[in-house]
Protein backbone atom coordinates (compact mmCIF):
# COMPACT_ATOMS: atom_id res chain seq x y z
CA UNK A 1 0.00 0.00 0.00
CA UNK A 2 1.03 3.57 -0.37
CA UNK A 3 0.21 7.00 0.78
CA UNK A 4 1.65 10.29 -0.34
CA UNK A 5 1.36 13.55 2.43
CA UNK A 6 3.72 15.76 4.52
CA UNK A 7 5.54 14.91 7.20
CA UNK A 8 4.04 16.59 10.63
CA UNK A 9 5.61 14.79 13.91
CA UNK A 10 8.51 12.50 13.98
CA UNK A 11 8.00 11.12 17.82
CA UNK A 12 10.93 9.54 19.46
CA UNK A 13 12.34 5.74 18.97
CA UNK A 14 11.68 2.88 21.45
CA UNK A 15 14.02 0.03 21.53
CA UNK A 16 14.94 -3.28 23.46
CA UNK A 17 16.01 -6.10 23.86
CA UNK A 18 14.11 -9.18 22.64
CA UNK A 19 13.50 -12.84 24.23
CA UNK A 20 16.51 -14.01 21.91
CA UNK A 21 18.80 -11.41 23.40
CA UNK A 22 18.92 -9.36 20.04
CA UNK A 23 18.36 -5.73 20.74
CA UNK A 24 15.52 -3.89 18.46
CA UNK A 25 14.67 -0.11 17.53
CA UNK A 26 11.50 1.39 16.42
CA UNK A 27 10.59 4.93 15.57
CA UNK A 28 7.11 6.17 14.66
CA UNK A 29 6.03 8.84 12.00
CA UNK A 30 2.83 10.90 11.88
CA UNK A 31 2.07 11.86 7.57
CA UNK A 32 -0.70 13.99 6.51
CA UNK A 33 -2.37 13.78 3.05
CA UNK A 34 -3.47 16.84 0.62
CA UNK A 35 -7.16 15.59 0.32
CA UNK A 36 -9.88 18.09 0.92
CA UNK A 37 -10.50 16.73 3.63
CA UNK A 38 -6.68 15.65 4.80
CA UNK A 39 -6.20 12.36 6.36
CA UNK A 40 -3.42 11.11 9.35
CA UNK A 41 -1.66 7.97 9.04
CA UNK A 42 0.96 7.09 12.07
CA UNK A 43 3.73 4.38 10.57
CA UNK A 44 6.72 2.55 12.34
CA UNK A 45 9.65 2.04 10.41
CA UNK A 46 11.49 -0.88 12.57
CA UNK A 47 15.21 -1.26 12.24
CA UNK A 48 18.39 1.12 13.32
CA UNK A 49 19.65 0.51 9.76
CA UNK A 50 16.06 1.40 8.40
CA UNK A 51 15.59 4.78 10.36
CA UNK A 52 19.21 5.70 9.53
CA UNK A 53 18.44 5.09 6.37
CA UNK A 54 15.05 6.67 5.56
CA UNK A 55 16.46 9.71 7.88
CA UNK A 56 12.60 11.37 8.03
CA UNK A 57 12.13 14.65 9.06
CA UNK A 58 9.24 16.87 9.65
CA UNK A 59 7.69 18.87 7.29
CA UNK A 60 9.39 16.48 4.22
CA UNK A 61 7.20 15.46 1.45
CA UNK A 62 6.86 11.67 0.94
CA UNK A 63 5.35 8.95 -0.52
CA UNK A 64 5.09 6.04 2.01
CA UNK A 65 4.94 2.48 0.81
CA UNK A 66 3.44 0.23 3.69
CA UNK A 67 2.40 -2.91 4.90
CA UNK A 68 -0.52 -2.98 7.47
CA UNK A 69 -0.68 -6.06 10.21
CA UNK A 70 -2.48 -6.65 13.60
CA UNK A 71 -1.41 -8.80 16.66
CA UNK A 72 -3.24 -9.85 19.91
CA UNK A 73 -2.15 -8.99 23.19
CA UNK A 74 -4.06 -10.08 26.20
CA UNK A 75 -7.45 -10.29 24.58
CA UNK A 76 -6.89 -6.94 22.49
CA UNK A 77 -5.80 -6.58 19.03
CA UNK A 78 -3.47 -3.59 18.01
CA UNK A 79 -2.65 -2.64 14.18
CA UNK A 80 1.26 -1.91 12.60
CA UNK A 81 1.20 0.21 9.91
CA UNK A 82 5.26 -0.32 9.37
CA UNK A 83 6.78 1.32 6.07
CA UNK A 84 9.53 -0.94 4.40
CA UNK A 85 9.77 2.27 1.46
CA UNK A 86 10.36 5.46 1.72
CA UNK A 87 10.73 7.96 -1.41
CA UNK A 88 11.12 11.92 -1.05
CA UNK A 89 8.47 13.49 -3.57
CA UNK A 90 10.98 16.76 -5.30
CA UNK A 91 9.29 20.31 -5.61
CA UNK A 92 8.93 19.56 -9.46
CA UNK A 93 6.40 16.60 -8.74
CA UNK A 94 4.38 18.84 -6.46
CA UNK A 95 3.74 21.67 -8.61
CA UNK A 96 2.26 21.65 -11.78
CA UNK A 97 4.66 22.91 -15.55
CA UNK A 98 4.24 25.76 -15.69
CA UNK A 99 3.80 25.65 -19.40
CA UNK A 100 1.10 23.57 -19.38
CA UNK A 101 -1.79 24.67 -21.41
CA UNK A 102 -4.67 26.49 -19.47
CA UNK A 103 -7.29 27.90 -21.23
CA UNK A 104 -6.95 31.95 -21.92
CA UNK A 105 -8.48 33.92 -19.44
CA UNK A 106 -10.25 36.28 -21.36
CA UNK A 107 -11.66 34.01 -23.54
CA UNK A 108 -15.04 35.25 -25.30
CA UNK A 109 -17.77 32.73 -24.08
CA UNK A 110 -19.55 30.87 -26.96
CA UNK A 111 -22.74 32.02 -28.65
CA UNK A 112 -26.16 31.55 -26.88
CA UNK A 113 -28.42 29.18 -28.62
CA UNK A 114 -31.67 30.83 -29.77
CA UNK A 115 -34.14 28.00 -29.28
CA UNK A 116 -37.00 30.81 -30.83
CA UNK A 117 -35.26 29.60 -33.92
CA UNK A 118 -36.55 25.98 -33.88
CA UNK A 119 -39.15 24.34 -35.72
CA UNK A 120 -42.68 24.97 -34.86
CA UNK A 121 -43.69 21.73 -33.66
CA UNK A 122 -43.52 21.35 -29.87
CA UNK A 123 -43.43 17.79 -28.71
CA UNK A 124 -43.10 17.93 -24.78
CA UNK A 125 -45.86 16.22 -22.58
CA UNK A 126 -46.32 19.24 -20.76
Amino acid sequence: MELAGKVIAVLGPRGGVSKSGNEWKVQEYVIETHDQYPRRMCFDVFGADKIQQFNIQVGEELNVFFDIDAREWQGRWFNSIRAWKVERVSAAQQMPPMDAPFPPMNAAPAAPVDFAASDEKDDLPF
